[in-house]
């Protein structure tokens, strides 16, 4: 088990190394930082003023430099004033240091939001924070839901509560979140006035219906059916088993039968859908939040992405790809503990 962990780590290493370095690359493409010396800058800047911008900010250094730097390996080098000659810091509202340090992600330095003009660690954890919070009541509202639902039309299977419950789960899945949630905003807001026309953020004005309840239910329908199919799908050839009828020959009751055998092999299919939903979640958040106007990780990103604030895109992909990297490890190993059959090599 140690030396699959330390394989596994070592895999997980070098696939972030390979994937922050291609969002390196197209972040920092020549229109994406022509863009964002205009907006630092001044709408009608000169050619010759964007490029002072960029040279003074250390944009103009070459490529792998300014990667290693980002990374840690590599000193990042302050900016030099033109008229004094002394070395200043590159952005003052961000604090950075006015000399040569090794500052990157190793050490927990994100770099400099250009769109917030704060440090990225402090408007990137609030949001994750606010993300991580969403993430969990979804979670708890849409698993136990959908395994409930699954295991019941799976032992029904042909019935016609097999049948509503299969309609249900297509509809749910068949329905992207930007439709849901402008369906329940009309059914609580214009309906039944529950909203009140409170669109406040969920980091503003306090936590309400609208900016949290609202945001948990609309992914949560969406993939509740997702979920449900696999249960039901996982449930039904399990209950179909020789060991099955075994237990059930031997004079066991049915939901004996189906809590104590059929249950916990019906659910190793169905765990690996509940890990795939936490990368899904977080990309999926995305249209959510920007549509609830929720502090989170996924209007963060909308904003870094639409103001070409690099530093907090390049953070935003980090943490992205090591939410999947990660949910897949826990997912391997969560197969062995489901079925002893399955063993670790």
């Amino acid at each position: 088990m140690l030396a699959f962990f330390l394989r596994r780590l070592g895999v997980m290493a070098l696939t972030m190394l390979c994937l922050t370095f291609v969002v390196f690359y197209l972040v920092n493409l020549e229109p994406n930082l022509r863009k964002l010396a205009i907006s630092q800058t001044e709408m009608h800047a000169s050619d010759e003023h964007i490029e002072s911008w960029l040279t003074r900010n250390g944009y103009r250094r070459p490529f792998l430099e300014r990667y290693a730097a980002w990374i840690g390996v590599w000193p990042k080098k302050p900016n030099i004033d033109a008229e004094t000659g002394k070395q200043v810091s590159r952005f003052t509202y961000c604090e950075e240091p006015s000399v040569v340090v090794y500052a990157g992600v190793i050490e927990g330095d994100f770099g400099c939001s250009t769109k917030f003009k704060t440090k990225v660690a402090e408007k990137l954890l609030p949001a994750l924070r606010a993300t991580g919070l969403l993430m969990f009541w979804v979670m708890a509202t849409m698993v136990p839901v959908a395994l409930f639902l699954g295991i019941l039309s799976g032992m029904r299977e042909g019935s016609k509560l097999d049948r509503a419950l299969s309609v249900v789960s297509i509809v749910t899945t068949s329905t992207p979140e930007y439709v849901s949630g402008v369906v329940l905003t009309i059914i609580f807001g214009t309906w039944l006035g529950w909203l009140n026309g409170s669109a406040a953020s969920a980091t503003g004005d306090g936590i309400t219906f609208y900016n949290f309840t609202l945001p948990v239910i609309t992914p949560a329908i969406y993939g509740m059916g997702y979920i449900a199919r696999m249960t039901r799908a996982s449930m039904v050839e399990v209950m179909t088993a020789q060991y099955i009828r075994t237990a059930r020959l031997k004079g066991l009751g049915f939901y004996a039968v189906v809590l104590k055998h059929a249950l916990r092999n019906a659910l190793i299919a169905p765990f690996t859908v509940i890990m795939l939903q936490f990368p899904w979640l977080l990309t999926g958040v995305v249209i959510v939040e920007v549509m609830f106007r929720y502090q989170g990780f996924g209007l963060a990103l909308v904003d870094a992405a639409g103001n070409n604030d690099i530093d907090l895109m390049l953070s935003c992909s980090l943490v992205s790809v090591l939410l999947v990297l990660v949910t897949q490890l826990i997912s391997d190993v969560g197969y062995a503990f489901l079925n002893p059959r399955i063993r670790v090599q």
